[in-house]
C-alpha cells in the first residue's frame, strides 16, 4: 500500500483520501471530519453577518450535522396548517458563507402555506441542532 501526503491528508492507494488530524485548518479536513471550515472567532462573525439574510437562504443557510441532521431538520418544519412538507434535495450548490458546501432543499407544503419554498442548508456543523424555523414554518422541539 503506498501512502503519500497531500494536504494535510493522506492519498492511500491512489485514490483513497484520509483526514490526517494534524492539519485541521484545512478547510477539506474539516468537512471530512464533519467540521465547519470555520470556527470560533470567524464562525461567530460569519454567522453575526449571515443573520441580516432571511434563514435559510444561501446567504443564511440553516446549519446542520450531517445529512441525517439536515433531514431531522426537514422532518420537523411544520406547514401552516400543521402538516408535515415534502422535501427533496436539489443538489449541492456551493460555497456557503460558513466556508463549506451547502445544499439546496426543495420543500412542499402543497396548497397549505406557505406553498413551496426553497432551503439551503450546511451540513459542517458536527452536533448542532437547529431549534428556529425558517420563515413561513413552525418546527418542532428536536
Amino acid at each position: 500500500m503506498k501512502l503519500k501526503r497531500l494536504s494535510g491528508m493522506f492519498l492511500l492507494s491512489g485514490s483513497l483520501l484520509i483526514a490526517h488530524p494534524a492539519s485541521a485548518r484545512d478547510p477539506l479536513t474539516a468537512m471530512l471530519a464533519g467540521d465547519s471550515a470555520l470556527q470560533g472567532k470567524k464562525l461567530d462573525r460569519a454567522m453575526e453577518k449571515a443573520s441580516g439574510h432571511p434563514f435559510g437562504s444561501a446567504e443564511n443557510p440553516v446549519r446542520a450535522s450531517t445529512p441525517v441532521g439536515q433531514r431531522a431538520y426537514l422532518d420537523r418544519l411544520r406547514c401552516a396548517d400543521g402538516s408535515t412538507p415534502s422535501y427533496s434535495r436539489g443538489g449541492s450548490v456551493g460555497d456557503s458563507p460558513y466556508g463549506n458546501i451547502m445544499d439546496r432543499y426543495h420543500v412542499d407544503c402543497g396548497a397549505a402555506g406557505p406553498g413551496s419554498a426553497q432551503i439551503y442548508m450546511d451540513m459542517y456543523h458536527k452536533g448542532h441542532v437547529e431549534s428556529a424555523a425558517v420563515p413561513g414554518f413552525t418546527i418542532l422541539e428536536p
